[in-house]
């Protein structure tokens, strides 16, 4: 990749990208019998925002969740004793598959790619995290996401 290659959080339309596509995910999650409960049937305005900070940070945007939000620490926190099971991480993701064609986000496969591979690691390590396990990372950076093995094709 060069120095020209956008972010992805570039490519999938900055903030106003990530909150088309982050609302009408939860949107649909309010819907969803199996993670409406998670959220007691209604994803406040309040996570909306606090989850597209995340996603954009992650996706190379401003470091706002680290400094504004408590970084990393405070996601954690937040999925602590969920007990999050696999169907409902595998829902998850299928959500957030559903509501990136539905938002009209970028469909090349790169970008796609890029952040659904997020999407599966950060839903895995949320499984793990939200459970009983003993080795659970306590203190870490939030991750910055790239392009991995296929930068976005530009002519």
């Amino acid at each position: 990749m060069t120095d020209e290659t956008p972010t992805i959080y570039v490519w999938g339309g900055e903030r106003a990208g990530f909150e088309r596509w982050l609302n009408t995910f939860y949107d649909l999650v309010e819907g969803d019998e199996l993670l409406s409960p998670v959220f007691e049937g209604l994803v406040t305005d309040e996570h909306r925002r606090h989850v597209v900070t995340w996603w954009c940070e992650v996706m190379g945007g401003p470091a706002s969740y680290t400094d504004e939000l408590g970084g990393y620490e405070h996601m954690l926190a937040k999925h602590r004793g969920l007990h999050i099971t696999a169907e409902q991480r595998l829902r998850f993701v299928t959500l957030l598959s559903q509501a990136a064609d539905d938002a009209g986000l970028p469909d090349d496969p790169e970008f796609r790619a890029a952040i659904m591979g997020y999407a599966e690691w950060g839903t895995r390590l949320a499984v793990h995290n939200s459970g009983d396990a003993t080795d659970v990372v306590e203190h870490a950076p939030v991750p910055r996401w790239g392009w991995g093995v296929a930068p976005p094709y530009q002519p």
